[in-house]
């Protein structure tokens, strides 16, 4: 394949720029991206334009074996502590050899919803009786296995998981497979950093507050020291979680966060759904980012995140498939606009009138910035030293067909359905057939 690409059309710096041509270095990056350059002799023509893919913030790959599974209610309450119990009978029951089909069927779906990187938030890791496999990183080998075979990139976060809530000591038995401590987590990143490339790595994660206790992440911190490496952690999804925090420390879990163990650019804060304002400010001084997975959110009954603070505070946002019940990154968007306008009964809620007046546009484009370093990557998108991943419209596609280029990525989020890509590459390399 030439290592040059041309295209019509590419969204560069927020905006459809044209005659755009893609340069790919011999390790798989952009090695140039310029617009205005009439097509050249020697680069390979897109079939269309081209966007930057998304980084898929936040997915856990054997709850797609129960998507769809837990639509139904036998109790007067069935919310997210009641969906708990149900996965945890999934968790229970999957092997290493189950959970790689599993998640190679979900990887080709993320490819097809327009991730080209998947941040997967590890925690399945011992035998069903609780007992760890020979090789203790068994289940994540599965999952690094899966994402090769069917060609997405992977950042494994292994987690850290201890205890069952606040101020309760040890793990449920329908918890043994999770069980770890800092020194389990710290060495499964780094073993797995050994085998670093351009398509996998690795970072940390915590997986709550609730089974994660103070002395827990101190113990990991002090291990991470000052590498730059993704930390990860699930915070204020449902509201019982924050009754329950601040009747143990006072504060609310975001703010215990922020004030207690304070919080940079590594830190990702998964949902952070319930959410104040003093603590949304708090978290755009830290410079923390958040991962909203706004389908699996919706699907569990947890509430909506306070999108306008974030984006008007410039929290750094990416999304993230979370549960698996939504694949792609434009229902995840859709989702996010379309909640705020049911709340607020207004159109248009991500907007910046006299700035960004398309929601889609400032809400992707808030996305593809906050996409790299969620994965742990310097770069992202469609820019020099990125990584060379890009995604090909297809406008002949229902949707997409005879709409303009300045609604493009309007049309591409709210007013499509089925598959839009005429092309998928990952760096530097075409996929096939997905």
């Amino acid at each position: 394949m030439s290592n040059k690409l041309w295209t019509p059309a590419a969204w560069l710096e927020g905006r459809w720029q044209e005659n755009v041509l893609l340069e790919i270095d011999s390790d798989g990056h952009w090695q140039a991206v310029t617009p205005n350059v009439p097509q050249p002799s020697d680069a390979r023509v897109l079939n269309g334009p081209v966007i930057p893919p998304l980084v898929d913030a936040h997915s856990h790959a054997f709850q797609r074996a129960m998507a769809g599974g837990a639509e139904t209610r036998d109790s007067e309450s069935d919310d997210f502590w009641s969906w708990r119990e149900a996965m945890y009978a999934v968790a229970l029951s999957i092997s290493p050899e189950e959970l790689k089909r599993v998640a190679m069927r979900l990887y080709r779906e993320l490819l097809r919803g327009g991730y080209t990187q998947v941040c997967e938030f590890h925690y399945l890791q011992h035998q069903p009786d609780g007992q760890p496999y020979a090789d203790e990183l068994t289940m994540a080998w599965a999952l690094i296995d899966a994402a090769e075979e069917a060609g997405i990139g992977i950042t494994m976060l292994p987690v850290l998981y201890a205890h069952q809530g606040f101020g309760s000591k040890g793990l449920k038995p329908t918890q043994r497979r999770f069980k770890t401590d800092a020194d389990w987590v710290f060495n499964a990143q780094r073993r797995i950093n050994s085998q670093r490339s351009a398509t996998l790595n690795a970072g940390v994660a915590l997986h709550s507050l609730r089974a994660a206790h103070p002395e827990d992440i101190a113990a990991l911190m002090k291990q991470l020291g000052e590498q730059d490496l993704p930390i990860h952690i699930h915070v204020a999804e449902q509201t019982g979680e924050v009754r329950d925090c601040l009747a143990h420390t006072g504060q609310r879990p975001i703010e215990w966060l922020c004030r207690q163990q304070g919080l940079d650019a590594r830190w990702q804060l998964v949902h952070a759904t319930h959410a104040e304002p003093f603590e949304v400010e708090l978290l755009a001084r830290q410079g923390a980012g958040v991962v909203i997975c706004p389908t699996t959110e919706a699907n569990l009954g947890d509430g909506l995140a306070p999108l306008t603070g974030y984006l008007d505070t410039g929290v750094p946002l990416t999304v993230g498939s979370d549960s698996e019940v939504g694949r792609e990154w434009r229902e995840e968007l859709r989702w996010l606009e379309y909640g705020q306008r049911l709340v607020k009964r207004q159109r248009n809620v991500a907007s910046q009138p006299g700035r960004q007046p398309s929601s889609a546009a400032r809400l992707f484009d808030a996305m593809l910035a906050g996409s790299g370093r969620a994965a742990g990557f310097a770069a992202w998108g469609l820019e020099k030293g990125a990584r060379a991943d890009w995604l090909v419209l297809d406008l002949s596609a229902e949707g997409l067909e005879g709409v303009p280029m300045a609604r493009w990525l309007d049309a591409l989020v709210f007013a499509s359905a089925g598959p839009l890509w005429a092309e998928v590459g990952v760096a530097g390399r075409v996929l096939g057939r997905l």
